[in-house]
């Protein structure tokens, strides 16, 4: 009876996250255009804060509750995917093609927190000092994303709709419930996924890189492929990259600043995969294309890393 049930509940989170989605893209898209900010900054900034949402509260409740490993694996399988099922799957929905000049900041600065996190863990542990540094991290990203956006501000003045304020209290308005919607419904979907994975014997570690990871990944799947769908492919992009670079410096940083995380051998197999999957990008950089080949690689690519998660 309570499998029945946990099922149900999950389909139910599921509905939810699809609402949530394209509540929270109507909104930012509105909000983009009318106070002049790039869709691909809006997706770094807000969108990708508010799919942040269900990892950072998956990871708080861990921190608090001592287990340690179910943060990490939740931010690095969250990271790995993001990359091989959100966009893998967006792409063979629709290519990608995006602006080579999108990617030439951010991408660099995902890599560098990824390279950061696994540095920190060299000698065993992430500490509430490492947490700190983290979140200093963090602050410096925030500083020089407001800055960008007050210059795309200013560069795109003239075209700043003039009845801004009454427009952006609708998007905000829907931005919030979008937000709402997501971080509930993934509340719904990921306890009770856990239950099941629970019943079929899953450990602490295979559920928080796999289930929970999935489970907190929702948000942005439905966002980014409602995005790339309706073509705006800034938002979709952004919002995740936005997201892997907030899973590491505010998420990892308030768990281990809450209570510290043991770093085991076998983790560092996953951080492996996650800077391969991040460097992938690296092509969609080169060419300005995410295709549905790449698409279906990034794909086919996670699925294997599942099953090997699975049974190793």
């Amino acid at each position: 009876m309570e499998v029945a049930v946990s099922a149900a509940l999950t389909v139910v989170g599921l509905v939810m996250l699809c609402f949530g989605g394209s509540w929270l893209v109507n909104g930012a898209s509105v909000f983009a255009r009318r106070f002049g900010i790039s869709e691909f900054v809006i997706g770094l900034t807000v969108v990708a804060v508010g799919t942040s949402i269900p990892e950072l509260a998956a990871s708080v409740a861990a921190a608090i509750s001592g287990h340690g490993s179910l943060i990490l694996g939740n931010i690095v399988g969250s990271n790995i995917a993001n990359i091989g099922m959100v966009i893998g799957v967006s792409a063979i929905l629709v290519p990608v093609v995006i602006q080579k000049s999108v990617l030439k900041k951010q991408l660099p600065i995902m890599l560098g927190v990824s390279v950061l996190l696994i540095t920190i863990s060299i000698d065993g542990e992430i500490s509430p000092y490492d947490g700190l540094l983290l979140l200093g991290g963090l602050g410096v990203f925030g500083v020089y994303t407001f800055k960008d956006v007050m210059k795309q501000r200013k560069e795109n003045q003239e075209t700043v709709d003039k009845d801004k304020h009454h427009i952006s209290k609708k998007s905000i308005l829907l931005m919030v419930i979008g937000v709402g919607l997501l971080f509930y419904g993934a509340t719904l979907t990921v306890d009770n996924a856990i239950i099941l994975a629970k019943e079929f014997g899953l450990s602490e570690k295979i559920i928080g890189l796999t289930v929970i990871a999935i489970g907190t990944s929702l948000p942005e799947l439905v966002t980014s492929i409602i995005a790339i769908k309706r073509k705006q492919v800034g938002i979709g992009i952004g919002t995740i990259i936005g997201s892997n670079i907030y899973n590491i410096l505010m998420i990892m940083g308030i768990g281990a600043v809450l209570g510290g995380v043991i770093i085991t051998s076998d983790v560092y197999v996953d951080y492996a995969i996650m800077i391969i999957f991040s460097i992938s990008l690296l092509i969609a950089l080169k060419t300005g294309i995410i295709s549905r080949a790449m698409g279906v690689c990034l794909t086919i690519g996670y699925a294997a890393y599942l099953v090997v998660t699975f049974f190793k």
